[in-house]
């Protein structure tokens, strides 16, 4: 089973991602990080991330298995991850590892920005998180805060609305619901709450009977 999680930043795409991927037992896939690692590596040699050169030897030469995942989510790798994203070479260059690991058996859980329109178009189940930006910025303020950043929530909204656009706007696999996807709007839910109600998206899906 092949299941399809996309949403903007800070809708909780990423956590309703391992939940659903421990509770089916399946392999979980943050194809985030992929575009943050990409960025890093940019930055790292002192390059803008809006270098195409710099941004495509990166993803050719990426290695999953040494991902720092604290460090790649620091808020300037965020930002930088949306400019090389909007790179098409870099985004083809990752689209045959994203494919060959949802196709691995068992299958997979993979969330991003592409994975129900592009990545896996025929995924078994695919969902569309999404919640306010001032409810994301809000979540995203308090991630930064607990690993020890200062960041004011004014700032972060900022960098959320900017993500937003360039996401929505990029001509090359631009953030958009897939027409199949399942809606699941987080902004009043707890994640005890948006994880049961991705569970119960994926088991009306299996069952036959479809859920708006």
């Amino acid at each position: 089973m092949i299941i399809a999680i996309d949403g903007p930043a800070a809708s909780g795409k990423g956590t309703i991602g391992k939940q659903l991927a421990a509770h089916y037992g399946l392999r979980h896939l943050d194809t985030g990080l992929l575009y943050r690692a990409v960025a890093k590596q940019v930055l790292d040699t002192g390059r803008p991330p809006d270098d195409a050169e710099a941004a495509i030897a990166a993803a050719k030469s990426l290695d999953p298995a040494r991902f720092d995942e604290a460090a790649l989510k620091a808020p300037a790798i965020g930002e930088a991850a949306s400019v090389v994203s909007a790179i098409p070479e870099v985004r083809a260059a990752l689209i045959n590892f994203q494919r060959e690991f949802a196709a691995t058996p068992p299958g997979a859980v993979l969330d991003g920005r592409d994975i129900g329109t592009i990545i896996c178009p025929r995924a078994d189940v695919k969902i569309f998180v999404t919640a306010s930006p001032e409810a994301r910025a809000a979540r995203r303020g308090k991630e930064y805060r607990a690993a020890g950043q200062s960041i004011d929530d004014a700032t972060v909204l900022a960098d959320i609305r900017r993500r937003d656009e360039r996401d929505t706007g990029r001509a090359i696999a631009p953030l958009q619901q897939a027409p199949d996807a399942h809606l699941l709007d987080t902004t009043d839910m707890d994640i005890s709450t948006a994880i049961r109600a991705a569970v119960d998206i994926v088991e009306a899906t299996r069952a036959g009977r479809g859920r708006g």
